[in-house]
C-alpha cells in the first residue's frame, strides 16, 4: 500500500459499526478460512472503546459463530491506544497518526506482528503474520464503515 490517511483521534475514528472480512492462511498446512461479520466500537465507561466482534467462521468448510471483545484504552495522544483483550492483559499499542503502525505481541513460544493500515475515512485494514513453533498463519482483515 502506497498512501496512507493519517487519523488524529483514533477513538472518534473507530467509533461505530464496521463491515468485517478476515482471511485466515495456515501457510505450513496449505488451509484456508474465513470470517465475516461485524465490528462495534461503543463507548467504555471512562473514557476509550469497547470492540465487540461477531460472526461466522469458515475453516476447511466448516462454518462456526465466532466472536471476540477488545478494549481500546486511551493513549499518550488522541491519534493512539492501548489495546487490551476482554479480561485487561496487553494485546498492543495502537498509533495511527501516519495511517500506519506496526506492532509486536508475544504469545507463549509465538510472535504477533501485526501491520494498521487506514485507507481513508470509511476503509482500514490490519494484516498479523504469527510465527512459532506450532504456527505460520497469515491474518488479513479488511474493515469498511456501515451506515
Amino acid at each position: 500500500m502506497g498512501e496512507f490517511w493519517p487519523v488524529a483521534d483514533v477513538r472518534a475514528y473507530l467509533a461505530g459499526r464496521w463491515r468485517v472480512e478476515r482471511s485466515v492462511r495456515d501457510l505450513a498446512g496449505g488451509y484456508e478460512g474465513e470470517f465475516t461479520g461485524s465490528t462495534v466500537f461503543g463507548p467504555l465507561p471512562g473514557g476509550g472503546l469497547l470492540h465487540e466482534e461477531s460472526g461466522t467462521f469458515v475453516w476447511q468448510g466448516v462454518g462456526r459463530p465466532a466472536e471476540r471483545t477488545l478494549r481500546f484504552l486511551p493513549g499518550s495522544v488522541p491519534g493512539t491506544a492501548d489495546v487490551r483483550f476482554a479480561d485487561g492483559r496487553p494485546f498492543h499499542d495502537l498509533d495511527l497518526r501516519s495511517g500506519r503502525h506496526v506492532t509486536d505481541h508475544p504469545c507463549a513460544a509465538d510472535l504477533y506482528r501485526g501491520e494498521f493500515t487506514v485507507r481513508d475515512a470509511d476503509h482500514w485494514w490490519t494484516e498479523w503474520r504469527v510465527g512459532g513453533p506450532a504456527k505460520d498463519l497469515l491474518i488479513v482483515t479488511d474493515y469498511a464503515r456501515e451506515g
